[in-house]
This record gives structure tokens, sequence and C-alpha cells, in this order.
């Protein structure tokens, strides 16, 4: 038995009922009860989260096997089955729940149910693919959790409040258990407080909503010896779900639940197979380790054990966040203390490498897989959109490598859904110039491209309010070589220490010392780039202003906000 199961076998030792099999049939015959007269009490809206997974699928199976009792009178509220698929999910369960959901469909309309099932996504902005290649966003950490709420939390949270905006109120039906965990355990009892009936909780992070739990009492054992015993509603196969757990524990032991003494089913968690929250993810690598007709998912098992290297990405990122700040923080190292910037997102050349490595990996399991699921896709064509797009209009990289990397990888143009997204003035020639009137100078790179393209899409507005301080900006976030920006983040640090310390001397020491110095560097950058800027413009910037005539040139934006500013 596995470390989980170990767990979960404590946990229930401690938390649930000893009941036999006899005392659970006559608990199931009590709750069938109770769900009947819980949906004939008003008219609020029901919703059921639906993961495909054993808890999830008793819970259904429950609240459809009490619902299909009641006279097709009685049978006035929709119950909806929502599910999301995080487009990251292990792709045979994934295959597995869109099948069920089907299934359901059919099922409720030949049995006169009014349930209807739900398949859910995250916001396109806030998929996996467009966070990490996009975005930049670092593989998923125990203090970045950044997924989590993006793809599991919002899509079924926006579904939900939708149905409380329509009827006012809304029961959300969760198949939750005491069992499953000694926190799970505490936070339902703290929950208990609160309730206003049996099983019936408030819900803390939806307002107008309540959670019902009907199997929350249930042991692991229980739930499979449910699952075993009373036939699948809507005719899927739960000896089948039964066989995908045992296939995804590493032992390959799952007894069948003939007694309460049979140690239970292994309590496989089947998740996103690119987390890195965990240290390994076991359910993938028991599928691939028990059955050699899965082998051709080790690619993924290779791409999420190189995406996980917590420690060793430093010099995958930026020394700055996002908006272009650099963030100092005290690193712990063999008992000294560091002082460090806090590494940002991934670098350009580190998010072209991720995309092509899925690119790769997806090409490779298309070959690989069996029949019926080599149309299998790790990142979707609008995902690919909106990583051009984010490069593009929000990182500046005019060269628009992406097109040019999805070809070199599939052998395919790359058609962007998006209207319009392959008009463009600047491209991957103008990159290639601009890189080498740079000489090599990353920063100043990074600067001279941001300055043309910000003028580039100010220029295709009707109205260019804004413009100067999104020139500004740019400055602010790429003026400094590394060096520079982390000693004045160094300095600004010490500023606010010296002056919180009430440390007058220190203050004017660093005042009229270092801020000089650094206010000198910033200035000479700012010189240097606006020269390139105007020769750079005349290469790839048809303004239609003549430079030679001096009229024209005191109408430059550049010589317009420096020139003021000179003159002061």
């Amino acid at each position: 038995m596995g470390k989980s199961q170990s767990k979960e076998k404590k946990v229930e030792s401690k938390g649930s009922k000893n009941r036999n099999i006899e005392e659970f049939v006559e608990e199931v015959k009590a709750l069938t009860v109770e769900i009947q007269n819980l949906y004939c009490l008003d008219s609020v809206a029901w919703c059921i989260g639906y993961s495909g997974g054993k808890d999830s699928t008793a819970t259904l199976q429950v609240i459809w096997n009490a619902i299909a009792q009641l006279p097709i009178e009685k049978r006035t509220k929709t119950i909806h089955v929502i599910t999301t698929d995080t487009l990251v999910e292990n792709p045979y369960v994934s295959t597995w729940v869109r099948k069920s959901l089907e299934q359901i469909r059919i099922a409720a309309t030949s049995q006169q149910l009014p349930i209807v099932p739900h398949l859910l996504h995250p916001d396109l902005k806030e998929t996996f693919w467009v966070g990490l290649i996009g975005k930049g966003y670092p593989a998923p950490r125990r203090k970045f959790r950044w997924c989590t709420e993006r793809l599991k939390i919002s899509p079924s949270n926006r579904f939900i409040r939708d149905m409380i905006r329509v009827s006012g109120e809304a029961i959300v039906v969760l198949g939750i258990r005491k069992a499953e965990s000694t926190s799970r355990a505490k936070r339902m009892k703290e929950w208990e407080a609160k309730r206003v009936r049996d099983r019936l909780s408030p819900n803390m992070n939806l307002p107008n909503s309540l959670v019902y739990s009907p199997i929350e009492d249930w042991r692991n054992d229980e739930v499979w010896l449910y699952l075993m015993q009373w036939e699948n509603p809507w005719g899927y196969s739960n000896k089948d779900l039964f066989s995908m757990y045992r296939g995804a524990t590493a032992d390959n032991e799952c007894p069948l639940v003939v007694d309460t003494s049979t140690p239970s089913c292994g309590s496989s968690r089947f998740g996103c197979w690119v987390c890195t929250l965990v240290s390994e993810d076991s359910s993938l690598s028991a599928m691939i380790q028990n059955d050699e007709e899965k082998e051709w998912l080790q690619p993924l098992l290779d791409f999420r054990r190189e995406l996980d290297i917590e420690d060793e990405d430093r010099d995958w990122r930026d020394f700055r966040r996002r908006t272009g700040e650099v963030q100092l923080y005290e690193r712990h190292i063999e008992d000294e203390i560091s002082i460090e910037p806090i590494p940002g997102p991934y670098i350009k050349e580190v998010r072209q490498y991720w995309l092509k490595k899925i690119l790769a990996v997806e090409r490779r399991l298309r070959i690989t897989a069996p029949e019926g699921m080599r149309d299998i896709t790790l990142i979707t064509r609008e995902e690919l959109s909106e990583i051009r797009h984010i490069w593009l209009n929000e990182r500046h990289e005019f060269d628009d490598s992406l097109p040019r990397i999805y070809k070199e990888v599939t052998g395919e143009e790359f058609i962007d859904p998006r209207p319009g997204a392959d008009a463009s003035l600047l491209g991957s020639d103008e990159w290639s110039v601009l890189e080498e009137i740079c000489g090599g100078d990353a920063m100043h790179l990074e600067l001279m491209a941001k300055l043309l393209d910000t003028e580039y899409q100010f220029r295709k507005r009707s109205r260019r309010v804004g413009i100067y301080d999104a020139l500004e900006r740019c400055f602010t976030t790429s003026s400094r070589s590394q060096g520079e920006a982390i000693k004045n983040a160094h300095f600004k640090r010490d500023l606010r220490e010296a002056v919180s310390e009430g440390n007058v001397a220190k203050v004017k020491q660093l005042t009229l010392g270092d801020a000089l110095s650094i206010n000198q560097v910033e200035n000479e950058v700012k010189k240097s780039s606006l020269d390139l800027v105007n020769s750079a413009d005349n290469l790839t910037l048809e303004s239609g202003i003549d430079e030679s005539n001096e009229s024209s040139k005191a109408k430059n934006w550049q010589n317009m906000k420096f020139q003021a500013k000179d003159s002061k």
C-alpha cells in the first residue's frame, strides 16, 4: 500500500463510521430520501461538480438514482453537471471524461431527467501555455501557484455565478469526503458549525450559494463498493473506471472490495500532466509502467520532469518582474543571507525553447499514439495565437518568431485565427537591422524595440493620447543595464531602510552621492537611445516628416519631448 493509501486509511479510521455492508445499504437508502426531499424543497438551481474520478462519479450516481425515482412531474428543476478541462489533463482521463459527458447527455434525455452536462475551459488569456510560454510565468511552485485559480477554480466559479445571477441562489453538489485527508476533515468540521441543515454548508467563496456534500462520511472502500455494486445509470462502465485507477497505482494493486476489511483501491489522483506542485506525477508514471500500450505517453513525463527545475532556472529568467521593476529579497544560502533580485518571467530564448519543445512533443505523440488518439492536441491554435499576440504587443518582440518556429517544428504554415494578425510593418528584417545597430547590447536592443514598437502601435490609432507616458515606461523598465538596474534597486532599498531608521547622515550620503551618478547614467542612456531611434526610425517607419527641415524636426516627438526637458 502506498503512502497516500496509508494516509487515507488513517483518516478513515479516525473520522469515518465503521459501517458494515448492511448498514451502508441503509445509509444509501436514507441518503436517497434526503436528496429527493432537498430537490423538491424549492426552486434553487443545482450544480454538480464532476471530474470523472471515483468520488464525483459516486456523487453524480447517487443524485441521478435518487431523482430517477421521482415521478416525472416532480423532476422540474434542472441539474447542471459541470466539468472543467484545464487543457493540460492526462490524455486518457480527458478522453474518458469527454465521452462520459456525452453519454450523460444521451442517457438523461432518454430517461427524461433534467440533467444537463457542461464542459468548461479556462479563459484563453489564462490557460497554462499562455501563462508559461506567452507571459513567461515560471513553472508553478508552492510559493507561486498561479495555475489552480486560473485553470480550475475560475471557470467553475464563473458558471456558478451566472447561475446565481439568473436564479438568485445555487446549491453546489460536491463529492468531497472527510476521509480524503486530515486537512479536508478539519475544514469540513469547521463548516458544520455554520450549516443550515445536514450536509448543507454555506459556500465561503461564492455568496448566495450552498455546498451539499452527500458522500462526506463515506470511506474510500465504500465509494468503490457503491460504484461496483450499483449499476452506472448513464450506461458508463464503473469497472473501466476501477481499471483506470488500478493502472495508475504504482504497485498495480487495487483489489475488488468485498467487505469492510478489504484494502481500498489505490487513491490515485489524476491531475494536470504538467503539474510541478508535486514531486512526481505518480498516476501517469504508473500508467506507463503498468501498461505497454501507454508507453507512448513517456514524452509527457519527460517534458514535465524538465519543467520541474525550481532551483535551477534562475539563469532562464529575467532579473526584473513582468512590470520591469527590480525587486530584491533575502535569499538564504547555506546559513548566509544574500540580497538578490527576485527572478522574473522566462526570457525570450527560454519561452521560444518551451514552444519548440511542446510542439515537438505533440508532433511525436500524433505519430506514436494508438488509433483514436492521434488527433491529440497539447496546445491549441487559439493559444498559439494568444501567445503570438503577447509576444508582439506586450513584449514588443516584433521579429514575430512564433510562425517561424511553428513551421520549423511541424513543417506547416501557421494560420492565425485572429483577424489581421499578419498585418505588421515591423518584422524579422527590421529586428536584424536593430540587432546590428545595437551591437550585441541586449538591454539596448530591448529598449530600442520597445520604443520603435510603441511608436508603431500608436501610429495605428486615430488619437495618440498616452504616447509620452508609454514611451517613458519604456525608459523606466529598460534604460539601465542589468548591473545598473540592480544597483539602483539596492540604492532604493538602502534609502528606505535609512529613512525608516531615521539615519539622517546615511540619507544625505545616499541622496548626494549615488543618486547623482545614477541620474547621470540614466540621462546618457536616454540621449544615446534617442539618437538610435532617429536613425532606426528612418529605416523602418515612413513617417512623412522631412528631417532636414528644422520646422519639421521640431515636431518630431523625440525632439519635442526631450528638447523641452533640456531647455528646462
